[in-house]
Formats: C-alpha cells, structure tokens, sequence
C-alpha cells in the first residue's frame, strides 16, 4: 500500500517584481483524510500549489512532500500524482498512448496503464483518440496520469470539473477511498458545496495568507450551531429538554436548542420515550463562513503546524521559473524538469 506523506508549508512567500502573490503562507496538510484547499481568485492557491510541485520556486520559506522539496524526490511520479486543473493531451493519441509516454519516461511498468485506467473508468476507450473524449473524459484521463505511479499523494485542482452528476458522485467515493487507504489527498475547488461533500479537512487562504486551517466541524463556533427538533407531542418533548438542562426556543417548525449537538437531543427524547418527527444540526453554510474569511468579518487563528518527524533535509529550492505576466493568478507554466518528465510530453496545465 503506497504511503502518505505530511504536505508542509513553512512560511511561504512569493513575489513577482513588486507584487507579492503568497505572503508567509504555512500549513500542513496530513495522509488518511481529504484536504480542501479553498480560495478566492487571485489568493495566491494556485501560485502555493506550483511551489509544492517545483514549478516555480518561492522566494522565503518552502513547501516539503514527506521532508523533502519536490526536486529532491528520487521517483517523483511514484511519490506525487498531481493535475492542476486542466490538461493538455495529444488529440492523436490515444488515452493508452498518452500515458505509456509517462510509463517508459518514469520507468513505470507498462502495465500501470492499463490499470490506471480501468481504476478511472476508461478500460473501453483506451484505444480511442483524445481527440474525441469529452471534457469529462479528459478530466478522468488527467486522473489516471496522476494515478499512473501508484503515489502516495494526490494534489488535484478542481478535479469533479466537467463531469456529470454520476461522475462527481463517483470521484468523492473514490478520494475518500484513497485517504482511507492512507494516502495524502490535497483538493483545490472553488466548488464549495463540492468540498463540504468529500473534504473531512480545508485550507483556507485569502489576501495571501492562510485564515483558517482545520476540520470542517471547527469553522463554526459552538454557539453558532443549534439544534432543530420537533415532535407530534411537542409538551412531552419540552418536559424532557427542561428536565436534562437544555434551554430552548420555540419555532413554527419546532424546537431550535442551543450550543447541542443532534445526537444529545435526540437521546434526551429517546430516553424520554417521546417520538421525534425531525431532527436536524443548523449553523452557517460554508459559503456564508467562507466570505466571511475572505472579507476579513470573521477571524480564526490558526494553529501552528505540528512537529513533523520528517524532518527537511538542508537541499537546494527548485530553479526559479520565469514571472508571469500576471503575478497574483500566474500564467500556466510547464511540468517540472526532471528526469522523469519527457521532453516531448504533454503538460498538466493550470489556469
């Protein structure tokens, strides 16, 4: 089973000219759970991503993979699989040819591909020209790239992009998968709904710094949630919220108590014999949290990253890359230069 590694950023920071696109970014992202890497355009997510994957080097601070920048691992393709959003295929090749370019470059079995493919559902169009898959094909066939080396970690951007509903609901099923299996899963979206779905963790950066960094249940505070409970005998069931300490409201809909979780509630009613007709947590939405971050209205300090036991070895940071025309949202840059890219291969672009 391929391992996870502990995703680390220590005071990040990066400027093109006079503009700075990441500011003291750190975080530390943890195997066996899905991370959500939220963040409005201009952020600096994607410019914190591409310092992760050594395709352009920060200008304080770095970003390891297990203890290690990205230029120092020994099998890049076999310790990351990363796709930055969109891809960039042959139309002339098949799927099975674009990622055997990948195999005999990486000195990855041939017959990883085969089972890179089938894991993403494209088993029957491997022989079929990129040219004709749709756009949620070719988001699969990005997938099964990053899946070609059997990494421990997946950095995705917007991978649930240009698929259908039964797409989307297979690709949650099948991150949470990969994390239980113990491996590290980093998600970027702008599909917040998407994320509160399948990320047990985020990150949130904004204004080029981290705001928060935590479990999904730690974006609101305690006496933000509450609970609504109701039930056809509504006088039985205020007797047996009074009688364990609760306080409560009463609604059109029923019962909102507060600062108590679901499962507490419904086993004072439980416990009372009273039958109960709903029962159901209330708090702010995560799009309502998450302007709220990005506009500064609500503040979270975020914890310090833990000690790692990977400790980074003293080595030098990735050749610089050129600036971008555009430094807050950097234009797309190539894949990594190392031995295990081939010259003549298709890039994972970005936006």
């Amino acid at each position: 089973m391929p391992e996870g590694h502990v995703l680390e950023f220590a005071g990040v920071t990066k400027r093109f000219g006079p503009v700075t696109a990441v500011d003291a970014f750190s975080a530390r992202v943890e195997p066996g759970v899905v991370t959500g890497f939220l963040g409005p355009n201009g952020a600096g997510k994607t410019t914190s991503l591409r310092i992760l994957l050594g395709l352009i080097s920060a200008t304080d601070g770095s970003a390891t993979i297990g203890g290690r920048r990205y230029s120092e691992l020994t099998h890049p393709l076999q310790t990351v699989g990363a796709a930055l959003e969109a891809s960039s295929f042959h139309p002339g090749r098949t799927a099975a040819n674009h990622l055997k370019v990948y195999a005999h470059a990486a000195g990855i079995p041939v017959a990883r591909v085969d089972d890179a493919l089938g894991t993403v559902g494209l088993a029957d169009v491997a022989g079929r020209k990129v040219g004709g898959f749709s756009l949620g094909m070719r988001q699969r066939l990005g997938l099964a790239y990053t899946l070609l080396g059997d990494p421990g970690v997946l950095v995705l951007d917007e991978p649930s992009n240009g698929l259908d509903p039964e797409g989307i609901k297979w690709m949650r099923g099948f991150l949470r998968e990969l994390a239980r299996q113990g491996r590290t899963v980093l998600v970027s979206s702008h599909l917040l709904a998407e994320i509160q779905q399948t990320a047990q963790a985020v990150l949130i950066i904004a204004r080029r710094r981290l705001v928060f960094q935590g479990s999904l249940g730690e974006l609101t505070e305690e006496d933000e949630r509450s609970t609504l409970v109701d039930a056809p005998d509504r006088e039985a069931l205020a007797t047996a919220l009074s009688r364990a300490g609760m306080s409560f409201d009463l609604l059109r809909t029923g019962f909102t108590v507060r600062g108590v979780e679901p499962t507490r509630v419904g086993a004072v009613a439980a416990g009372a014999g009273v039958a109960l007709s709903s029962l159901q947590r209330r708090g702010p939405a995560l799009e309502e949290i998450f302007l709220d971050l990005v506009n500064g209205v609500r503040v979270h300090t975020p914890a310090a990253p833990a000690p790692t036991e990977e400790t980074p070895p003293a080595g030098a940071a990735p050749a610089d890359a050129e600036a971008p025309a555009d430094a807050e949202t950097p234009a797309d840059a190539e894949t990594p230069a190392d031995a295990e890219t081939p010259a003549d291969a298709e890039t994972e672009e970005q936006r």
